[in-house]
């Protein structure tokens, strides 16, 4: 897929076999399988949820992979249409934490550009974007905010130039000088990528902000292709792990929220930043409340901790 990726402008039979690479995939491992997996008594599909496999701290799905289910394209989402409320008592209701890893980054770097964005709910994207490129915001574009947005996310996974290159479709000096531009309008993030370098070689893991230790043997390494995974892993590891605590601190608190106040209400999946539940529609909006206040105070961040909760009949209409 990679290689057909590049080669997708060259000639036209390339996007018909990465469509239908698509198609096949979504049919063998979804429209076929799922069904397979209903259970008899239950008339659902269950999921296993596995604690301490991810070297990051998030919980991971199995049997099936439910975390997986797609979302990024629109045949892909028609996949959560299949995912419904057991009865029209029932809506799936879905919470979702706003940028949660560029919300972390803002307070355990301290930029003020970043944490004043977000104190004023503006879009972090074209608000980046309009100092990368040096533009009013009202002056970003759709490309510009694009790219913006990749270096954003590319960042907490060490991206480098060849890869934002890659994944942009520009020239390598056009991504390194975009990397220099934004590290020059965000010098604190610079920082804090150095600091927890620094940090990672000399004690040999890095923590989330709860103290959780993600041990990164390979930081000293001699070998440069582990040494610069393992770079990768001291950087993204205290981000997407403190992430991934502060769902889970959410979840524990929702889950005695709903016992003691006897909602009717059910979490029924979690998905990184996502919370899915099946609510009674007379509850929803007590419900709503709830989880808006549990997530979004189960952590005390310089920045607030946005949540988006929507519902209907379908997870693809919750969402």
């Amino acid at each position: 897929e990679e290689v057909l990726n590049k080669l997708v402008n060259k000639h036209p039979i390339v996007p018909l076999i990465l469509e239908w690479r698509s198609l096949t995939k979504l049919k063998s491992t979804y429209i076929d399988a799922l069904p397979q997996l209903i259970n008899p008594k239950t008339g659902r599909i269950h999921t296993t949820f596995n604690q301490t496999v991810t070297s990051t701290g998030r919980l991971s799905s199995v049997n099936p992979n439910l975390q997986n289910i797609p979302i990024r394209t629109e045949r892909g989402r028609d996949i959560r249409k299949a995912f419904v409320a057991p009865s029209d008592d029932y809506v799936i209701m879905a919470a979702d934490y706003s940028q949660i890893e560029l919300r972390i980054v803002a307070h355990v770097c301290g930029d003020e550009r970043m944490i004043d964005t977000f104190r004023q709910h503006k879009d972090i994207h074209a608000s980046m974007a309009a100092h990368v490129y040096h533009v009013a915001e009202d002056e970003v574009t759709s490309t510009m905010r694009r790219n913006a947005k990749t270096v954003n996310f590319g960042i907490l996974y060490g991206i480098s130039a060849f890869g934002l290159a890659e994944r942009l479709h520009i020239p390598q000096k056009e991504a390194r000088e975009l990397i220099t531009d934004y590290f020059a309008g965000f010098p604190k993030i610079s920082q804090y990528l150095s600091e927890t370098m620094d940090f990672a070689r000399q004690n040999g893991y890095v923590e989330t902000l709860l103290g959780r230790r993600r041990y990164i043997k390979d930081i000293t390494s001699p070998n440069a292709i582990l040494r610069k995974a393992a770079e990768r892993n001291a950087i993204n590891a205290p981000i997407q792990g403190t992430a991934a605590d502060l769902i889970k601190i959410a979840m524990v608190r929702i889950a005695q929220a709903i016992k003691e106040q006897q909602l009717d209400c059910r979490m029924i999946l979690q998905v990184h930043d996502e919370l899915v539940f099946e609510v009674r529609k007379t509850e929803v909006e007590r419900i709503k409340r709830t989880v808006q206040e549990l997530m979004s105070t189960a952590l005390q961040l310089s920045v607030p901790l946005d949540v988006d909760i929507n519902e209907g009949k379908s997870w693809y209409e919750a969402h």
